[in-house]
């Protein structure tokens, strides 16, 4: 399985993804730059966080349309696994590629802390190493986090068990029904604000993101 990181101007975790995937777990990695057109046999693309672009316009706007992403939709829609981890989760909804948006969080200030998340379902790619109702522990660190979406869609989510990640209270950034995750109806594209990446490496004693990604190497074929 390859992976491949997609590097946008104001990128910032894309060294922290690609240490675990590569160095934790072994899997040939390499980066990708925005303006590159082939992604080189890559089974999973990561979007990571960071400020691209310089959060100009709103979070993610001016980065969904490098011309990279065209490839990623692509990758998307022929099942290829996807995930956004913040601003990567931001850039993924303005593409539409996931449902809802992300603003400003409620308190309209930027928060860097640790929350507890309930894994909500584990039917997704991304979820198989984690129990339903399990709660873990994750870093965030965003100031445009708080989802929102109108209640049809809310509902529609609700329904196609689409909430992968939801705040445990406190919510921390006002978060429609505590959302901090969701997938795509196909299940293949995740997009979650808090950093699993930033609770991987064993070496710091944070290991409750490692699943997530270890999950991606149960029963997932190679294209």
């Amino acid at each position: 399985m390859k992976v491949g990181i997609i590097l946008f101007p104001g990128s910032n975790r894309e060294r922290d993804a690609a240490w675990i995937t590569q160095h934790v777990l072994g899997l040939p990695t390499r980066i990708i730059f925005h303006t590159e057109t082939d992604l080189q046999g890559c089974d999973v693309l990561i979007l990571p966080g960071g400020f691209s672009y310089g959060d100009y316009l709103r979070c993610g706007a001016i980065a969904r349309f490098a011309p990279v992403m065209a490839l990623v939709a692509d990758h998307a829609r022929h099942g290829g696994l996807v995930l956004g981890i913040c601003n990567g989760f931001q850039i993924l909804t303005e593409a539409g590629l996931l449902p809802g948006a992300l603003v400003r969080n409620q308190g309209l200030k930027f928060i860097c802390r640790w929350v507890d998340l309930k894994v909500e379902h584990t039917h997704q790619p991304w979820t198989r190493l984690y129990t339903p109702g399990e709660v873990i522990r994750l870093p965030i660190a965003h100031g445009e986090g708080n989802y929102f979406a109108d209640p049809d869609l809310l509902q529609e989510l609700e329904d196609r068990r689409q909430i992968v990640f939801r705040y445990v209270d406190p919510n921390p950034n006002g978060s429609l029904h505590n959302i901090a995750g969701v997938a795509n109806a196909q299940g293949n594209v995740l997009g979650l604000m808090p950093h699993p990446e930033n609770a991987s490496d064993p070496a710091l004693g944070f290991t409750d993101g490692l699943r997530l990604f270890k999950s991606l190497l149960v029963g997932v074929p190679t294209r």
